[in-house]
């Protein structure tokens, strides 16, 4: 979605030129405040000699543009892309369009909050078997018997587990 578009372009001593964009139709307005303006678009010349010069249905490309009183001449590079599909939004609808995405995005949010205020302190009962009582607490396991610990004055038993010299 592209809005009308409207830029000052190209400053001149007398001002600038004026490019508006609307579809696929840019309307030029030449810098030059008199009437009987000669146009050039890419080295062609125009039909029309009024102050404003547009193109209908242009396509995207690149062009050189003039426009010249006399001895005077402005001159415009023209690079604007257009789009034939495209709707113009005024920026009314385009500020209605994001205060109401801000709007329902808050309310979701609230939504949520409220709604996940009250499961806080409960504890999923899902896959959990054993009774609501008092905490069971579970016995230490039982050692290896493969593995004894070391005390103090019983090394004797580790001692062939010493480095040997070969």
């Amino acid at each position: 979605l592209l809005p009308l578009v409207s830029f000052p372009i190209g400053v001149s001593s007398q001002g600038e030129f004026l490019v508006e964009i609307s579809g696929t139709t840019v309307t030029i307005t030449c810098p030059l405040e008199d009437e009987d303006i000669q146009w050039e678009l890419s080295g062609k010349t125009q039909d029309t000699r009024e102050r404003k010069f547009i193109i209908k249905d242009h396509d995207s490309t690149p062009a050189n543009l003039s426009c010249s009183w006399g001895s005077e001449k402005r001159q415009l590079y023209l690079n604007a892309k257009v789009c034939a599909t495209c709707e113009e939004l005024d920026a009314l609808t385009v500020a209605g369009i994001i205060t109401a995405d801000l709007l329902i995005t808050l309310g979701v949010l609230i939504l949520v909050y409220y709604f996940s205020k009250g499961r806080k302190g409960r504890a999923s009962s899902a896959g959990d078997s054993r009774p609501r009582g008092q905490k069971m607490q579970r016995p230490p396991p039982v050692p290896n018997p493969d593995y004894e610990p070391i005390r103090k004055g019983q090394r004797e038993v580790y001692a062939g587990l010493a480095p040997r010299a070969i």
